[in-house]
C-alpha cells in the first residue's frame, strides 16, 4: 500500500515537473525572440509535412522583413481586420471570447434543430409510405452545413497558437494558448509581436509572411503595398487557402473597402 502511494506521488511530481519544464521551454523560446526571428512555427512545420506528403515536393515562399520593410498600410489593415484593440489589450479580450462562444453555441443549436427537422420529415414520409403500401424513401443524404466557428482570438493568441501549438480544440490546449499569450505580451513589445505575426502568418498554400504575400498577389515588395492591396491581404487571413482561389471575389472586394475605410483610425504600436 505504501509502495503504491509513493509511486503515485512520484508520478504526480514528475507530471508537475514536466509541466513546469514545458512552460520554461516556451518562456526561453519567447525570450530569444526579442532579438532572434523564429526559424519556423509549429503550424508551418505541419504544413510542410502535409504539402510534401500530398505533392511529393515543397513549393514554399517566405522571406523575413523587418518592421521598416513592411508597409504601415498592411499593419493598419491587419489590426483593423483581426484585432482592433491590439495596442490596448493585455493579450486576451475576454468580452470578444464570450461573444464568440455565445454565437457559436447559438449556431450549433440552430444546426441541431435543422438536423432534427430533416430527420422528423423523413420519419413522417416513411410512415406515410408504409400506410399506403409504397416503398419508403431513402434516408436523407444531405445534412445542414457545419456552423461557422467564430474565433474571437487576438493577434497575440493567433501567434501563440501558430508558434507552438496544434490545431486541436480542447480545454487543455486553450489553457496553454492563454499561458503562451501572456508570456508573449510580458516579454515582447507590441511592435515585435506584430512583426513576428506578419512575417509568419499564412496567406495561401505555401505562402507565409507579408513579403511572400505581397509578391504572390501583387508582384510588389511588402513595403510598397497600397491601402487597398493591404486591405485585401488582411481580409484573406481567416481563410487564406479558400480566398487564394478567388482573390477577386465580390466578398473580398466589399470587405476590403470596409477595412480600408477603418485603417485611418487604427493606432499603430
Amino acid at each position: 500500500m505504501m509502495s503504491s502511494k509513493r509511486t503515485l506521488w512520484r508520478l504526480l511530481v514528475l507530471f508537475i515537473l514536466s509541466g513546469v519544464s514545458l512552460q520554461l521551454y516556451f518562456l526561453l523560446r519567447i525570450a530569444a525572440m526579442t532579438v532572434l526571428a523564429p526559424q519556423s512555427t509549429a503550424f508551418q512545420r505541419s504544413e510542410i509535412r502535409r504539402i510534401v506528403g500530398e505533392q511529393g515536393q515543397l513549393a514554399w515562399s517566405q522571406t523575413w522583413r523587418d518592421d521598416g520593410d513592411i508597409a504601415n498600410n498592411l499593419r493598419r489593415a491587419v489590426i483593423a481586420s483581426e484585432d482592433a484593440n491590439f495596442v490596448d489589450h493585455p493579450g486576451v479580450e475576454w468580452d470578444a471570447l464570450e461573444n464568440a462562444w455565445r454565437k457559436n453555441s447559438q449556431a450549433k443549436e440552430r444546426a441541431q434543430k435543422a438536423q432534427a427537422a430533416i430527420q422528423a420529415r423523413y420519419e413522417r414520409a416513411v410512415e406515410r409510405a408504409k400506410k399506403r403500401g409504397r416503398t419508403p424513401p431513402p434516408p436523407p443524404s444531405a445534412t445542414p452545413a457545419t456552423p461557422k466557428i467564430i474565433g474571437g482570438s487576438t493577434i497575440t493568441q493567433q501567434l501563440a497558437k501558430n508558434l507552438f501549438l496544434s490545431s486541436e480544440r480542447s480545454l487543455l490546449r486553450k489553457g496553454q494558448e492563454f499561458a503562451i499569450t501572456f508570456m508573449l505580451e510580458g516579454l515582447l513589445s507590441k511592435e515585435r509581436i506584430l512583426d513576428i505575426y506578419l512575417n509568419n502568418v499564412e496567406w495561401g498554400e505555401g505562402v507565409f509572411g507579408a513579403q511572400a504575400a505581397a509578391q504572390h498577389y501583387f508582384h510588389v515588395d511588402a513595403a510598397q503595398l497600397s491601402s487597398i492591396q493591404a486591405a485585401r491581404l488582411a481580409v484573406m487571413l481567416p481563410a487564406p487557402k479558400r480566398f487564394e482561389k478567388q482573390p477577386g471575389s465580390g466578398y473580398i472586394q466589399s470587405r476590403s473597402a470596409v477595412i480600408a475605410a477603418r485603417m485611418g483610425a487604427v493606432e499603430l504600436p
